[in-house]
């Protein structure tokens, strides 16, 4: 009985993401293996997506 509620609010103590070598932010997952902001450790390019950045309002 010591696997219940109690036990899961001990679960946010260890340092998931660490620092990355390519962007320098603290999105580098250590057991996954690549930065969940730049994509290092999974593909060569950069990553980035259309709807991360905010649209211009051309009006």
């Amino acid at each position: 009985m010591s696997d219940g509620t109690a036990a899961m609010g001990k679960k946010g103590r260890k340092r998931v993401h660490i620092r990355c070598r390519r962007c320098g932010r603290h999105s580098f997952h250590r057991r996954k293996g690549y930065c969940a902001a730049c994509g290092f450790g999974r593909s060569k390019r950069l990553r980035s997506y259309n709807w991360v950045r905010k649209k211009k309002n051309r009006t």
